[in-house]
């Protein structure tokens, strides 16, 4: 029992950074209708930022703070700058737009860090902490305090604030809140932005556990695709619960099912995404999509 207990606690851990991924590919979608699999080399490149600036004397925080603005605007500019022209294109030549990103952003890190895994600073320490018979991290409540802290601010942003409104009406409707003086172009940059900006705080959350080099958010990126697609791309709190599910599925599976372990988990993300898609296409929190004829 206790080893079923810590399996769930460490699969519910990991299931965080995978819905607060999923979460960033959440916001995107929302607002453009489109999938982004460029969002784990984003938060790759926002996690080599801050590695820099810390590097270069920054302390931590000051560091975090600059690598998110950097976020904010990156996104912003990247949706005006490139991706507006393709939101309109069928959603092959978005994904292929997309898929280009991702290995441009790639390319760039390997050109300008290397390929050699680089350590993260970390505010928490990585000692142990004992609840009862589990043992977890304080970085692992640090990150629970992080999604918390993300999910109350978005969730005020997006329901509490006039700009909230003008981004939820943006990506509802887009014609009717161009006629009610909405700039729509505006308000998709800053769902990008924002979506950089989640992404930054996972990247920044993960590489001190796994160090830092340029294809340590790909693992990431398929849990959360698989994660949104139980939630429901249309659905933040889908993504969060979607994202637990999956991680505990994934240690879950790890820990008793011997011929998949650790070597083979990547694949249970596959499995998960192709039996959603079979049996409910639009996720736990999603909605169905009708269409009058």
């Amino acid at each position: 029992m206790q080893q079923l207990i810590q399996t769930l606690l460490d699969g519910a851990a990991n299931g965080l950074i995978y819905g607060s991924l999923a979460l960033a590919l959440v916001l995107i979608h929302r607002a453009t209708q489109m999938p982004n699999f460029a969002q784990g080399e984003m938060a790759m490149l926002a996690t080599y930022v801050a590695w820099q600036l810390m590097t270069a004397g920054l302390p931590w925080g000051l560091a975090v703070l600059v690598t998110l603005v950097c976020c904010l605007v990156g996104g912003y500019g990247l949706q005006r700058g490139l991706i507006r022209w393709v939101e309109r294109s069928p959603h092959l030549t978005q994904m292929m737009v997309t898929l280009g990103l991702l290995m441009v952003l790639n390319a760039v890190a390997s050109l300008v860090w290397g390929g050699l895994a680089k350590s993260v600073d970390s505010p928490l320490p990585a000692r142990p902490v004992a609840l009862g018979s589990v043992i977890t991290s304080w970085r692992v409540i640090g990150l629970v305090g992080a999604v918390a802290v993300m999910l109350v601010l978005l969730f005020v942003l997006f329901n509490r604030t006039r700009l909230g409104l003008r981004l939820r009406a943006a990506a509802q409707n887009p014609e009717s809140a161009r006629l009610a003086g909405i700039n729509v172009g505006r308000a998709y940059g800053i769902g990008w932005g924002l979506s950089a900006v989640v992404g930054g705080v996972v990247g920044i959350m993960v590489a001190p556990q796994t160090g830092l080099e340029p294809n340590f958010m790909f693992p990431v990126l398929l849990y959360a695709f698989a994660a949104a697609t139980v939630g429901g791309f249309d659905s933040p709190v889908g993504a969060i619960v979607g994202g637990l599910l999956v991680g505990v599925i994934e240690a879950v599976t790890a820990t008793y099912v011997s011929f998949i372990g650790t070597e083979l988990s990547l694949t249970v993300a596959f499995v998960v995404i192709v039996v959603v898609l079979l049996v409910r296409p639009h996720g736990l929190f999603g909605k169905k999509e009708v269409a009058r004829v």
